[in-house]
């Protein structure tokens, strides 16, 4: 416990970390998986087998080896880089290897959402006139969303637990990078184990009971 109390705050800080990706990842995740669904619905068949492609190739990969790929293979390799201070430029390697990553299963959850909505929807929205898009946008999607917003919390919730496996993308000062290190100087502590998983299980266990929550409110009636 003492240690717990002495390192708190070096864990907090890396905590803070885990949170700051979890935030930035779930909002390309979502904006990512809706153009992928997009894509993977689409009546150009160039685009639905892009889709189908990147979905499947992308979600069969472990994230550890997207993470290092990013590292390894795109910044050292290849050059591609967002910043020229390290540890900027490998916080944002990781935010896009694991934003891509994410938007598969976003992707995924959105197309089993589109095939809640009946098919006369569509053919009646093409029948007054609507584009693809423009039935997508207006009539698919928002029903998809409220049709999946558990499995969507789900997917949110995994997010926040593979922030862990970060460091595998750079040298990323994660809470669990903190604890390591900190085990190096101390030992293994059971109390900061504890503390960790406290922390995420205190943001983890709101998002859950809210995604709940918001799917049986909005569900759509059949």
């Amino acid at each position: 416990m003492d240690e717990l109390i002495e390192y708190g705050p070096q864990l907090f800080q890396g905590f803070l970390v885990n949170l700051q990706l979890s935030a930035i990842c779930t909002v390309l995740a979502l904006i990512l998986g809706t153009i992928l669904v997009a894509m993977r619905v689409s009546p150009i068949p160039v685009l639905r087998g892009a889709g189908t492609v990147i979905v499947n190739v992308v979600r069969n990969t472990p994230l550890t080896l997207l993470l290092a790929f990013s590292a390894l293979g795109l910044s050292d390799t290849l050059g591609l880089i967002f910043s020229q201070e390290p540890y900027d430029n490998a916080f944002w390697l990781v935010v896009m290897a694991m934003s891509i990553y994410a938007s598969t299963f976003v992707c995924e959850a959105l197309r089993a959402g589109i095939n809640t909505v009946p098919m006369g929807q569509a053919e009646a929205a093409r029948a007054v006139g609507l584009t693809f898009m423009q039935t997508l946008r207006l009539i698919i999607l928002p029903q998809a969303f409220r049709a999946v917003i558990a499995p969507l919390g789900s997917v949110i919730i995994a997010l926040i637990k593979n922030t862990t496996v970060a460091q595998a993308g750079g040298l990323l000062a994660d809470s669990a990078f903190e604890m390591y290190e900190i085990f190096d100087t101390t030992g293994v502590s059971i109390p900061m184990f504890i503390g960790i998983i406290i922390a995420f299980m205190a943001v983890t266990l709101p998002i859950g009971w809210f995604a709940g929550w918001l799917s049986r409110r909005l569900a759509v009636a059949r």
